[in-house]
């Protein structure tokens, strides 16, 4: 005859939440925080790579607008 499993009784919502917090406050003790030059460094490479995204296509735009205003403006003259 199979043995009936007991159910082990797991802790309510308030005792599971508690040590949810306790381990998210163990682990944040262990993180090694970057210092105030680091990031500023790090946010300075940052605004510098986006503003030469924004100017590097910025420029590729103008060109695929001028290229199709001169596609619109050859088909106007053929037809």
């Amino acid at each position: 005859m199979a043995r009936a499993s007991r159910k082990i009784p797991q802790p309510g919502l308030r005792i599971r939440t508690r040590n949810y917090l306790d381990g998210v406050m163990r682990e944040l003790r262990l993180v090694t925080w970057p210092g105030r030059a680091q990031v500023r460094a790090t946010t300075l490479v940052v605004l510098v790579t986006v503003f030469a995204f924004a100017v590097f296509f910025g420029v590729v735009d103008y060109f695929l607008a001028w290229g199709q205003r001169l596609v619109y403006q050859g088909l106007g003259q053929a037809g």
